[in-house]
């Protein structure tokens, strides 16, 4: 098979894989489900909240550091259900990644505010951060598995490494943004 041939191979069963998720949905995950109210509500709720909360007069910082919580969530979910490390067996929006409430608005939410009340209150991000990774592990993927809204197919220590990785890797874009924008 030429180079031609195997890439529309491939197109072929994400075109399959795209008809099987809608048929899946409509079957398992549409809106007369409790799945689906549930996981739009982890979408809506957490913005609702943030937009009563977010300290405006450090919004576009708490918002590039969210926005950076959010890319870096979002692409490491996206690797992690790429290799079957993980899944999500209900999707609100089946044309859209079947983590997005989770990665565009519940942790990056959470962040935000742990941000803003660790610059608010003088706190050591890191400590809180890491302790926050923590939790998201070994508390609430464990809930969203008992719901049957996530599935794990890996060592636990795989997702935290994940869940570390954002909380550093933002906070630290984050910090070089702010010295850059410092010497400017």
């Amino acid at each position: 098979m030429d180079r031609q041939q195997q890439f529309d191979h491939i197109l072929s069963i994400k075109k399959e894989l795209e008809a099987a998720t809608i048929d899946y949905w409509h079957q398992f995950s549409n809106y007369t489900t409790w799945q689906f109210w549930t996981i739009l509500a982890m979408l809506l709720v957490p913005l609702i909240v943030l937009y009563f909360l977010i300290d405006r007069k450090n919004i576009f910082l708490l918002g590039f550091f969210g926005f950076s919580i959010h890319v870096i969530a979002a692409y490491l979910d996206s690797l992690g259900v790429r290799k079957s490390w993980w899944d999500y067996p209900y999707i609100a929006i089946p044309q859209l990644p079947a983590s997005i409430s989770i990665d565009a608005s519940f942790i990056p939410v959470y962040f935000i505010l742990l941000y803003q009340w660790c610059l608010n209150k003088e706190k050591n991000y890191w400590l809180y951060g890491t302790l926050s990774a923590i939790a998201f592990t070994f508390i609430f993927k464990p809930l969203l598995i008992g719901l049957n809204l996530f599935e794990l197919y890996t060592n636990w220590f795989v997702l935290l490494a994940a869940y570390l990785f954002v909380v550093y890797a933002a906070k630290l874009i984050t910090n070089l943004f702010i010295r850059m924008s410092e010497r400017a």
